[in-house]
């Protein structure tokens, strides 16, 4: 708060420039990483991933190191990005900074669940970095099993930058291996929606069926395979409903 001549308080200018009822986010910094260099630590990654919600395709997950000399300016969660900026800012940090991508197939997704693959294309991801980080940050709650330390950080897109900085190359590179997708596989849409839950894609799996490339055991794909495949449901016994012959005991 500021204060006039007359020493009233008054909100500042950016504040007072803000819409009614919007409030000002801060960008993500480079504050966690610049500490831990002070102190010796680096090389500093952030990784985070894309796509776990999706009905089909895999989970991308990215590690990025920024270079503190240059870090390119309006990095941010690439959820408060349009798609043109995030295609942008994806160029420039491929150009300044050291990146890994790894990717979590919905066969992996099947076999381990959607939490289990996601941790491991993110450490997959940080171990393909050219430089072993000393340090990681990943987004959410979860820590990786990782060779150097690592801190999770619940919403650390909008708060790390080197976080926001691998969302970004996760985001962008899954988008563009869905649009690929949708060339293989016209009619589901995947290059509008990008495999997630929409009325679009829930349409098409209920008149196509699955694809090749959507995950299994999703209760919506679940449900287009019981009608388009049901020999790959896999039925449990109930033993209520098995006859059993009633059997005469021996006569003593």
């Amino acid at each position: 708060m500021i204060r006039d001549k007359f020493g009233k308080t008054q909100a500042n200018k950016t504040q007072a420039k803000l819409p009614k009822g919007v409030i000002a986010v801060a960008p993500p910094s480079f504050r966690r990483e610049r500490g831990l260099i002070k102190r010796g630590v680096w090389p500093v990654a952030g990784c985070d991933e894309a796509g776990r919600g999706p009905l089909a395709g895999p989970v991308v997950a990215a590690a990025v190191v920024l270079d503190p000399k240059r870090i390119p300016k309006g990095i941010d969660d690439s959820k408060r990005l349009t798609a043109e900026r995030r295609e942008e800012l994806f160029e420039v940090i491929c150009a300044t900074a050291s990146f890994s991508v790894a990717f979590a197939s919905p066969a992996r997704i099947d076999r381990d669940n959607i939490l289990r693959a996601s941790l491991w294309a993110l450490k997959r991801a940080v171990e393909g970095l050219a430089e072993a980080p000393k340090h990681v940050f990943v987004d959410g709650r979860d820590r990786l099993n990782t060779c150097c330390d690592c801190d999770a950080v619940i919403g650390g897109d909008g708060i790390v930058v080197s976080i926001a900085a691998a969302s970004i190359i996760a985001k962008v590179t899954r988008d563009r291996l869905m649009r690929a997708l949708a060339e293989e596989c016209p009619g589901y849409g995947f290059e509008s929606h990008k495999g997630y839950s929409v009325p679009e894609h829930l349409e098409a799996l209920d008149r196509l069926g699955p694809s090749v490339h959507h995950r299994r055991f999703f209760a919506p794909v679940v449900a287009a395979r019981e009608k388009h495949q049901p020999w790959t449901i896999e039925r449990k016994v109930d033993l209520f409903e098995i006859e059993t012959p009633a059997t005469i005991p021996a006569a003593i």
